[in-house]
């Protein structure tokens, strides 16, 4: 067949079920060349967030992505067009920021974030390493990182500071990468189930990503309709009170890898927002229903997309 899923789309569809069960899920698959060139890539995702849009999704979650450093002018106007068009039409977009530390993607150096996650227009989300009891007890996070592969994250070369990340301590000129962010961890991940029907561990950026997708789905379902763009909602929720209720905020850990051509030093988690991992991990049970309180535009809620 032309289009198979693999084991991406299988994990993806698995986690956003998980935590939104109730959700409609659109599976939407890529031809088989879409990894072999960043251009291949581009234009694949380009037409899953254009595809999304027109099947009037509530959220796309997107566990792929490309480093800004790979792509043409061209390229990027074109997805953020889509991004725009997605917003309009009150679409949440929750892309992963990548599995390769500071320098973002597999297709390599230099230092660089990835698109579509660098776009202002998008909910971008790293990896956390989670320490929690058996029972489910939350004990604590950190960023992800085990030297070869880490959360994606840091600055953009191609767009400007969004508004919600004005005044932020470690803002900088630019859009910073990412958001937020979940566990991605391997050793203390969701059992999943692959396409053999055998149990596995997910983990990386790939599994934070739908994590994200099924709380914005509760979130969606408990306001009753489509949130759409929550970015500058979330960062308001970070500036206020209730910060350390809806996040867990992660303070260690860093971004820096070690690739076949060398050392990639990239950056620290602290308190706050930071370029590993964001504004922290979701305490669904405060913040779906705040989110779903904070957000005030939209149309009724409907279906989920990928």
């Amino acid at each position: 067949a032309p289009y198979l899923a693999g084991p991406e789309e299988v994990t993806d569809t698995e986690m956003v079920h998980a935590f939104a069960p109730g959700a409609t899920l659109d599976v939407i698959l890529t031809p088989p060349n879409t990894a072999t060139s960043p251009a291949t890539f581009a234009a694949a995702m380009t037409k899953t967030i254009q595809e999304g849009t027109a099947r009037h999704a509530a959220v796309i979650s997107m566990s792929a992505s490309v480093g800004e450093h790979f792509l043409t002018h061209a390229e990027v106007a074109r997805m953020h067009v889509a991004l725009e068009r997605a917003r309009d039409q009150h679409v949440t977009v929750a892309t992963s920021s990548g599995d390769s530390g500071a320098i973002a993607t597999f297709f390599g150096p230099p230092v660089q974030v990835s698109m579509p996650t660098s776009d202002p227009l998008v909910l971008g989300v790293g990896g956390t390493i989670l320490d929690a009891k058996p029972d489910g007890k939350y004990l604590g996070e950190m960023g992800w990182n085990d030297n070869t592969e880490a959360s994606g994250g840091g600055y953009s070369t191609l767009f400007r500071r969004p508004s919600y990340q004005d005044g932020l301590p470690r803002a900088r000129a630019t859009r910073g990468v990412p958001d937020v962010a979940a566990n991605a961890d391997g050793l203390n991940a969701m059992a999943t189930v692959n396409s053999y029907g055998q149990l596995r561990s997910d983990s990386g950026t790939s599994s934070s990503a739908p994590l994200w997708g099924g709380v914005i789905a509760l979130a969606d379902q408990q306001a009753g309709r489509h949130l759409g763009f929550i970015n500058p909602a979330l960062y308001a929720i970070a500036r206020g009170p209730a910060y350390h209720r809806a996040f867990h905020d992660v303070i260690t850990g860093d971004n820096s890898v070690i690739w076949p051509t060398g050392v990639y030093t990239g950056y620290n988690a602290g308190p706050g927002w930071d370029p590993v991992t964001g504004l922290g991990s979701p305490n669904a049970q405060y913040l779906v229903p705040l989110l779903a309180r904070t957000v005030r535009s939209g149309p009724a809620a409907g279906r989920g997309s990928r």
